[in-house]
């Protein structure tokens, strides 16, 4: 067995914003494979929504519908992201963020 198998998310990676303050947070805990299977449904049902925000013009609706969906999708790669990418890479990552 693969021993990225055991890997699990850690649970730190917020989304959806209100006031600087994130209303919602990726759960600790799930095999990352699971995560990704999940994140992958989230960007299928974004790009159809997307598809039919671009063909109707009377509402956006399907746009928001296909924002919130890709901000779930990213924040839970972003978790998986950050359990899979060695220490010592997140660490240069987030200096090279504050330049």
């Amino acid at each position: 067995m693969n021993e990225n198998t055991e890997l699990k998310t850690i649970g730190y990676t917020p989304f959806n914003y209100s006031a600087d303050r994130a209303l919602f947070r990726v759960n600790g805990g799930v095999p990352i494979q699971e995560a990704l299977e999940r994140a992958s449904d989230l960007l299928h049902l974004a790009h159809r929504l997307a598809e039919d925000a671009a063909f109707e013009k009377s509402t956006d609706r399907y746009a928001w519908a296909a924002h919130f969906l890709l901000e779930m999708s990213k924040a839970v790669i972003d978790d998986v992201v950050k359990v899979i990418t060695p220490r010592s890479e997140v660490e240069v990552g987030k200096k090279a963020e504050k330049q």
